[in-house]
């Protein structure tokens, strides 16, 4: 039988979403708490792949068990996980259905805080000089990226990826002035690997007068990289939204 769970995780901990040698992740921890419950190895399988602390609101994962899960299997599996990841419901899928190859959007928020906040370290970057950042700047790279369906200059170097397109549907800032907040709001069918993380940082860039925005144009005219890029940290990136053609969840 195959069940797709929603989950949310504290990526601070973690290498990852993905399995790594030597290193804590969530899909090995998933993987084991699963496989000592149903007493039956189980491989899990992510709606995608997730960075060294990098975080996820909303994320969706499939794994294949035999025979009946027990009632209170939900209950089981949250006791023995650690407090950074929760699962929050569990759904018997038709046996073809796939966490990542089905998914068709995905949505990421990133968060940058604008005043030193001891209760937002891991889930927010903070730099004393956020607090200069202007909005309408990196507003103007936002609104530059829907017209481009292509992102070599935002995809981490040596990812060996075979395409560089992407459809993005939205990219915004919102700025939460009584939080002392600015958010990135970004849309996608798919996303690169570190695409976020670089196109934040590109914002910045403009906002701080390192680099112009005809650079960025134009970089993505050619498909080629910035002379200057910035990957911001991933303590700020959250996954928050993922959707099929068919209901799984809502959290």
């Amino acid at each position: 039988m195959r069940y797709f769970i929603t989950l949310a995780y504290c990526g601070a901990r973690f290498n990852g979403w993905q399995i790594q040698p030597d290193a804590p992740s969530v899909q090995e921890t998933l993987e084991q708490a699963c496989s000592t419950i149903l007493r039956q190895p189980i491989s899990i399988t992510g709606c995608g792949r997730t960075d060294t602390g990098v975080h996820a609101r909303y994320y969706v994962a499939h794994f294949d068990a035999e025979g009946e899960l027990p009632e209170r299997f939900l209950t089981g599996l949250n006791s023995i996980l650690s407090d950074d990841i929760a699962v929050y419901d569990i759904r018997a899928m038709h046996p073809e259905a796939h966490a990542r190859f089905d998914a068709y959007e995905r949505s990421y928020v990133y968060y940058i805080s604008l005043r030193k906040n001891p209760f937002a370290t891991e889930t927010a970057w903070y730099s004393p000089l956020n607090k200069h950042l202007q909005v309408d700047k990196m507003q103007e790279i936002a609104d530059l990226l829907p017209l481009y369906n292509e992102f070599f200059p935002f995809c981490k170097t040596h990812s060996g990826v075979d395409s560089y397109a992407c459809e993005l549907k939205t990219a915004r800032w919102e700025l939460l002035e009584a939080e002392q907040l600015l958010l990135f709001h970004i849309t996608a069918n798919r996303f690169l690997r570190g695409m976020v993380r670089l196109i934040v940082g590109a914002c910045v860039q403009v906002s701080a007068g390192q680099i112009q925005l005809q650079e960025v144009q134009s970089a993505l005219d050619g498909q080629k990289s910035l002379k200057k890029s910035l990957s911001v940290p991933p303590q700020g990136l959250f996954l928050t939204e993922v959707k099929y053609p068919y209901l799984v969840f809502s959290v």
